[in-house]
């Protein structure tokens, strides 16, 4: 029994630590638009919290975020440190601890169901931009003088809705996929 909890939590572990990464990998694939780029980092983020669960997914969110806040170049156009939180984007990376959260209480509460998990994911996605909108106003204001939340929402969200909600329902298809084929190495 004992050895069985062990091989748990290091598999958990392992899984925690190679989403973290995998996340700093998709973060790297980008293309610039305006100052928030089109990154897989939504994609790899929504993965997380139906792959590994509410709790499980969050920390592994956590962790790539503490890489990238400890200076390693975690984050897209391969930067890192506590510049990149504070900077006008930082709350769109904080916020992403919201979609596993959100994604894997869905699909913890509902199971495996592909609408129920892409509503979790959206939700948490929304949750994401409420953040980084608030957080982006904020230093906006604090750098630059006056900008309107509207503004901010036509700058950082809009472009961004349709691209995030379809890797968000790409995420929730592959995270299925892939959950099967660790059922049978589990």
């Amino acid at each position: 029994m004992a050895e069985k909890t062990q091989k748990s939590r290091t598999f958990d572990a392992v899984m925690i630590a190679l989403m973290a990464a995998v996340i700093a990998v998709c973060s790297w694939i980008s293309i610039p638009v305006g100052s928030v780029p089109v990154t897989l980092q939504t994609f790899a983020v929504a993965v997380c919290g139906i792959l590994l669960g509410m709790k499980k997914g969050t920390l592994a969110v956590v962790v790539y975020i503490l890489l990238g806040v400890v200076g390693l170049p975690v984050f897209s156009f391969f930067t890192g440190g506590i510049g990149a939180i504070m900077g006008a984007t930082g709350g769109y990376i904080a916020g992403f601890v919201f979609i596993p959260l959100a994604g894997g209480f869905f699909c913890e509460k509902f199971g495996d169901k592909f609408i129920l998990n892409f509503i979790g994911t959206a939700v948490g996605l929304l949750l994401c931009y409420t953040a980084g909108t608030l957080w982006y106003v904020f230093v906006y204001l604090r750098n630059t003088g006056d900008v309107t939340i509207g503004a901010a929402l036509v700058t950082c969200v809009l472009p961004y809705i349709i691209p995030d909600l379809l890797k968000t329902g790409l995420a929730c298809w592959v995270a299925k996929a892939v959950k099967s084929g660790l059922g049978a190495v589990k």
